[in-house]
Protein backbone atom coordinates (compact mmCIF):
# COMPACT_ATOMS: atom_id res chain seq x y z
CA UNK A 1 0.00 0.00 0.00
CA UNK A 2 1.44 3.33 -1.09
CA UNK A 3 2.56 5.70 1.66
CA UNK A 4 1.90 9.45 1.67
CA UNK A 5 4.09 12.18 3.17
CA UNK A 6 1.94 14.51 5.30
CA UNK A 7 2.48 17.76 7.18
CA UNK A 8 2.55 17.04 10.90
CA UNK A 9 0.24 20.00 11.67
CA UNK A 10 -2.59 18.32 9.72
CA UNK A 11 -2.68 15.53 12.32
CA UNK A 12 -3.19 17.97 15.19
CA UNK A 13 0.45 18.19 16.23
CA UNK A 14 1.31 21.60 17.67
CA UNK A 15 4.21 22.35 15.32
CA UNK A 16 3.15 25.62 13.64
CA UNK A 17 5.39 28.65 14.12
CA UNK A 18 2.86 30.01 16.65
CA UNK A 19 2.57 26.72 18.57
CA UNK A 20 -0.76 25.80 16.97
CA UNK A 21 -1.86 23.10 14.53
CA UNK A 22 -3.85 22.85 11.30
CA UNK A 23 -5.90 19.78 12.15
CA UNK A 24 -7.59 18.29 9.09
CA UNK A 25 -10.66 16.24 9.94
CA UNK A 26 -11.22 13.82 7.08
CA UNK A 27 -12.41 10.21 7.09
CA UNK A 28 -10.01 9.11 4.37
CA UNK A 29 -7.04 10.65 6.19
CA UNK A 30 -8.17 8.91 9.36
CA UNK A 31 -8.34 5.59 7.50
CA UNK A 32 -4.91 6.13 5.93
CA UNK A 33 -3.52 6.89 9.39
CA UNK A 34 -5.04 3.68 10.78
CA UNK A 35 -3.52 1.79 7.82
CA UNK A 36 -0.13 3.34 8.69
CA UNK A 37 0.14 4.88 5.23
CA UNK A 38 1.05 8.35 6.50
CA UNK A 39 4.68 9.37 6.95
CA UNK A 40 4.63 12.50 9.11
CA UNK A 41 7.01 15.45 8.97
CA UNK A 42 7.24 19.11 9.84
CA UNK A 43 10.12 20.20 7.62
CA UNK A 44 10.81 23.28 9.74
CA UNK A 45 11.27 21.21 12.90
CA UNK A 46 13.20 18.58 10.93
CA UNK A 47 15.52 21.39 9.85
CA UNK A 48 16.27 22.31 13.46
CA UNK A 49 13.82 25.12 14.17
CA UNK A 50 11.73 25.14 17.35
CA UNK A 51 8.09 25.73 18.26
CA UNK A 52 7.15 28.47 18.74
CA UNK A 53 9.38 30.40 16.34
CA UNK A 54 9.18 33.78 14.60
CA UNK A 55 7.13 33.69 11.38
CA UNK A 56 9.25 33.28 8.25
CA UNK A 57 8.62 34.12 4.61
CA UNK A 58 10.43 33.52 1.34
CA UNK A 59 12.14 36.50 -0.27
CA UNK A 60 13.66 36.56 -3.73
CA UNK A 61 17.08 38.20 -3.87
CA UNK A 62 17.85 38.19 -7.58
CA UNK A 63 17.81 34.52 -8.58
CA UNK A 64 18.36 33.39 -4.98
CA UNK A 65 15.63 32.35 -2.58
CA UNK A 66 16.19 33.43 1.02
CA UNK A 67 13.93 32.55 3.94
CA UNK A 68 13.96 35.17 6.67
CA UNK A 69 12.02 35.63 9.87
CA UNK A 70 10.01 38.71 10.72
CA UNK A 71 12.95 39.81 12.92
CA UNK A 72 15.39 39.51 10.00
CA UNK A 73 17.09 36.19 10.80
CA UNK A 74 18.14 34.14 7.76
CA UNK A 75 16.72 30.62 8.28
CA UNK A 76 17.28 29.40 4.72
CA UNK A 77 19.67 26.59 5.78
CA UNK A 78 17.15 25.19 8.29
CA UNK A 79 14.44 25.21 5.61
CA UNK A 80 16.74 23.48 3.14
CA UNK A 81 17.76 20.86 5.73
CA UNK A 82 14.11 20.15 6.53
CA UNK A 83 13.30 19.85 2.82
CA UNK A 84 16.14 17.37 2.38
CA UNK A 85 14.84 15.35 5.36
CA UNK A 86 11.41 15.22 3.68
CA UNK A 87 13.02 14.03 0.44
CA UNK A 88 14.98 11.38 2.35
CA UNK A 89 11.73 10.07 3.88
CA UNK A 90 10.14 9.96 0.44
CA UNK A 91 13.05 7.94 -0.88
CA UNK A 92 13.10 5.59 2.13
CA UNK A 93 9.37 4.86 1.82
CA UNK A 94 9.05 5.07 -1.99
CA UNK A 95 6.62 7.97 -1.57
CA UNK A 96 5.26 9.56 -4.75
CA UNK A 97 2.57 11.82 -3.19
CA UNK A 98 2.66 14.42 -0.41
CA UNK A 99 -0.05 16.37 1.39
CA UNK A 100 1.49 19.60 2.65
CA UNK A 101 0.22 22.86 4.20
CA UNK A 102 -0.70 25.53 1.64
CA UNK A 103 0.95 28.97 1.92
CA UNK A 104 3.72 27.74 4.24
CA UNK A 105 7.26 28.84 3.31
CA UNK A 106 8.19 25.14 3.53
CA UNK A 107 5.10 23.39 2.27
CA UNK A 108 3.08 25.79 0.11
CA UNK A 109 2.25 24.18 -3.23
CA UNK A 110 0.49 26.96 -5.13
CA UNK A 111 0.72 30.02 -2.88
CA UNK A 112 3.13 31.49 -0.36
CA UNK A 113 3.27 34.78 1.53
CA UNK A 114 4.94 37.58 -0.43
CA UNK A 115 7.98 38.03 1.83
CA UNK A 116 6.88 41.40 3.22
CA UNK A 117 5.03 40.08 6.32
CA UNK A 118 1.84 41.92 5.34
CA UNK A 119 -0.43 38.85 5.08
CA UNK A 120 -0.48 39.06 1.27
CA UNK A 121 -0.16 35.82 -0.70
CA UNK A 122 1.38 35.33 -4.12
CA UNK A 123 1.69 32.38 -6.49
CA UNK A 124 4.65 30.26 -5.48
CA UNK A 125 5.86 27.18 -3.69
CA UNK A 126 7.67 26.48 -0.46
CA UNK A 127 11.21 25.16 -0.13
CA UNK A 128 10.15 21.56 0.64
CA UNK A 129 7.57 21.47 -2.14
CA UNK A 130 10.16 22.70 -4.66
CA UNK A 131 12.66 19.99 -3.71
CA UNK A 132 10.03 17.23 -3.66
CA UNK A 133 8.62 18.25 -7.05
CA UNK A 134 12.12 18.46 -8.54
CA UNK A 135 12.48 14.82 -7.50
CA UNK A 136 9.18 13.58 -8.92
CA UNK A 137 6.93 13.74 -5.85
CA UNK A 138 3.45 15.12 -6.55
CA UNK A 139 2.51 17.67 -3.88
CA UNK A 140 -1.07 18.39 -2.82
CA UNK A 141 -2.48 20.72 -0.15
CA UNK A 142 -5.64 20.87 1.93
CA UNK A 143 -7.10 22.93 -0.95
CA UNK A 144 -7.01 19.97 -3.35
CA UNK A 145 -7.16 17.06 -0.91
CA UNK A 146 -10.12 15.61 -2.80
CA UNK A 147 -7.89 15.16 -5.89
CA UNK A 148 -5.33 13.23 -3.86
CA UNK A 149 -8.03 11.04 -2.34
CA UNK A 150 -9.50 10.33 -5.78
CA UNK A 151 -6.05 9.50 -7.15
CA UNK A 152 -5.12 7.09 -4.34
CA UNK A 153 -8.46 5.47 -3.54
Amino acid sequence: MEKILISSCFLGNKVRYDGGDNLLVNNTLKRWQEQQRLVVICPELAGGLTTPRPPAEIQHVGETIVVTTIVGQDVTKAFEQGANQALLLCRQHSIRHALLKESSPSCGSSSIYNGMFNQQKIAGQGVTTAILRANGVKVFSEKNLSLLIKLLS
